[in-house]
């Protein structure tokens, strides 16, 4: 087993874990000045929002899960499809699924914006507009691009440059200097303005003449944010509590409940890989035909409940019911003595539809490409509908005791990811810098990181590169499909965790991110 790249980061007050050290930087000076972890959560988000827009930023979604001590609070602060949402008009173009980039109608309203403001209504404690400066600083003053900013900017095609061209003509380079001045005005309207200042403003305006009828003015007055009940089930041994339909955030609880059963050995042995490769296909096979907006989480977990006899302890099985890739954020806050915070929050692929909103250049996320196009499919595309999401921010508990706040980016390898971090976590007592560090493995789709449910024949177990040497033999010798890819992959996604125990805080950022950071103090 290769060495851990870094060891946990411990906190006596507060932790704060993010995909980006800019990001992770902005909300431990939150802390700093007094802010509490909803509005360090929210001072990282905004950053990073400003440093990495090809993983979030506020033309996207986001989802919380809040432990205030005694409760865990669930926001879905996801977009709903304008009120010009047309499945027909979309199908006679020809399109059997939805459209992935370049085209208005896999937009859905953002709700990255309402996220923010409700959170810091609820919970926070210092003047929004301290809690949004270092994101302001980062937009005007400008930040070095990131190696995987740069990456994914080169990634881009023609059409899509001249959309994001002041990106694509900034970060041309790692360490380069990227401004984003529609971002830092869009910014201080929301601190001027409230939710009027983006909903309202030159945002507004500008995404309802991209979409030319597809949105309504009304659809943007409509606030996204709601807080409603979390889905919680028991696993390893504390109580796991995520978001309901229309996340996918049921899956990760469904997974543990498949693996209720089963002793699962060391993680060094291949069968440990097996069994919860298992689990995950007994938890997920229908998925795509299942989860939507009105779903009832509740019965998708008793139908794993039901189903789960039929895990094979021994041969890679497939389940004819009727990807790893994605990008995303995860970010997670938490005081010793006080609130705790899993947010994600996400654009869906890179960019996002690979267009921008043209009056501040903010990118626009595709998550309407969660929509079926299937004639009466209870997730088709529809006014104001709500489609299905792969956001599934994590929250355990003991006792009513917080004991974690976990999550990771991946599209549907989300809930995988997670089901391994949490078996890591709770069941085997690693810290979390042995959790997070350690090899995963992934089941995918052939294509886009988005269809691992939807072809079951293409699926196949990605295994990473430093995963132990038996993993991919024993793998293979039970009938699995398996693709080794390099250690520490960024397809696996980027997880962190913060552990609270008797000794305070400790947590652990993603090394694949390449430039994560946890801070502590």
């Amino acid at each position: 087993m290769n060495p851990l790249p870094q060891s946990s980061v411990r906190g006596t007050r507060h932790l704060v874990a993010s995909a980006d050290q800019l990001a992770t930087g902005a909300g431990d000076r939150i802390f700093a000045a007094g802010g509490n972890a909803v509005d360090a959560a929210i001072a990282t988000n905004a950053a990073i929002a400003v440093t990495g827009p090809h993983l979030c930023g506020m033309g996207g979604d986001l989802f919380a899960l809040v432990h205030d001590g005694d409760t865990v609070h669930a926001l879905n602060s996801s977009g709903r499809a304008g009120s010009g949402a047309d499945a027909d008009a979309v199908r006679a173009d020809g399109h059997a699924t939805m459209p992935f980039h370049h085209d208005i109608r896999t937009v859905t309203v953002p709700g990255c914006v309402d996220g923010w403001l409700a959170l810091h209504e609820r919970f926070g404690s210092l003047p929004l507009a301290d809690v949004l400066a270092p994101a302001i600083d980062l937009a005007e003053q400008g930040f070095p691009a990131s190696p995987l900013l740069v990456g994914s900017t080169a990634r881009l095609d023609g059409p899509a440059r001249e959309q994001l061209d002041e990106l694509a003509t900034q970060a041309t380079r790692t360490g380069a200097l990227v401004r984003r001045p529609g971002a830092a005005r869009t910014l201080r309207s929301i601190v001027g303005q409230g939710r009027d200042g983006f909903y309202g403003g030159e945002f507004a305006s500008g995404l309802l003449a991209l979409g030319d009828g597809w949105f309504a003015p009304d659809d943007l007055t409509t606030p996204s944010a709601d807080w409603v009940e979390p889905l919680s089930a028991a696993m390893f041994g504390v109580d796991v509590h995520t978001i309901g339909p229309n996340s996918q955030g049921y899956l990760t609880l469904a997974g543990g409940i498949a693996a209720e059963p089963l002793e699962l050995p060391d993680p060094n042995d291949e069968r440990w890989a097996h069994l919860l490769i298992e689990a995950a296909k007994i938890a997920g096979y229908d998925r795509t035909d299942v989860l939507h907006e009105h779903a009832d989480g509740r019965a998708l977990l008793d139908a794993v409940r039901a189903r789960r006899h039929l895990l094979d302890t021994d041969r890679a099985s497939t389940y004819h019911g009727p990807a790893t890739a994605g990008d995303t954020t995860y970010l997670c806050t938490a005081e010793v003595d006080g609130l705790a915070v899993s947010l994600i929050q996400s654009n869906a692929s890179g960019f996002g539809c690979w267009l921008a909103e043209p009056n501040t250049g903010i990118n626009l996320h595709n998550r309407g490409l969660g929509f079926s196009l299937e004639p009466g499919h209870p997730a088709e595309l529809g006014p104001r509908r709500r489609p299905p999401h792969t956001l599934s921010p994590a929250l355990a508990t003991r006792g009513g005791d917080l004991v974690s706040v976990f999550g990771t980016m991946g599209g549907d390898a989300q809930p995988q990811i997670l089901l391994q971090v949490a078996a890591r976590l709770f069941l085997h007592g690693q810290s979390p810098a042995e959790a997070i560090n350690s090899a995963r493995w992934a089941l995918a789709g052939p294509e886009t990181g988005f269809d691992t449910w939807s072809d079951l024949d293409g699926q196949v177990v990605e295994v990473e590169g430093h995963a132990p040497d038996g993993w991919e033999p024993g793998l293979l010798a039970r009938g699995h499909q398996v693709r080794r890819l390099p250690d520490y992959d960024s397809g696996f996604g980027h997880a962190h965790a913060i552990v609270r125990d008797d000794r305070g805080l400790s947590g652990a950022a993603d090394p694949r991110c390449r430039i994560s950071a946890a801070l502590g103090r």
